[in-house]
């Protein structure tokens, strides 16, 4: 298991279908406000990223905002266990969160881990 950087929980929400999000709804840090992510947390992301499908997967989130699995395996040529096995490493990494509201549970970016990510890129 890899190293991640607690400054960013991941959430431990099961995957399911999206609707909207309290926490989704905080715009993302202006820029400077974030501090760049550490050496680990940012191999962590890095490798999560490194799937064309997670790519894809976090595009679509991007775009949409928040979005649902079942919104995601519409879109996307692959079962819906595969699905949830993508999204659970992008959690695992921090780079989306998920709201669990009843049956569904509603995904999008984490800005906090995006601005962090954008910075420490900026960076190298």
């Amino acid at each position: 298991m890899h190293p991640v950087d607690h400054r960013y929980p991941a959430d431990s929400a099961t995957t399911s279908e999206c609707m909207d999000l309290g926490a989704c709804a905080e715009p993302a840090p202006a820029a400077g406000e974030t501090e760049p992510l550490d050496d680990a947390a940012f191999a962590h992301v890095t490798k999560a990223l490194g799937n064309p499908t997670r790519v894809k997967i976090f595009r679509l989130l991007t775009e949409r905002q928040t979005c649902v699995t079942g919104e995601l395996v519409a879109e996307l040529p692959l079962a819906q266990s595969t699905i949830s096995e993508h999204l659970r490493i992008l959690r695992e990494a921090n780079l989306i969160q998920g709201e669990i509201e009843g049956p569904r549970t509603s995904y999008c970016i984490n800005q906090q881990v995006l601005a962090a990510f954008k910075r420490t890129v900026l960076m190298l």
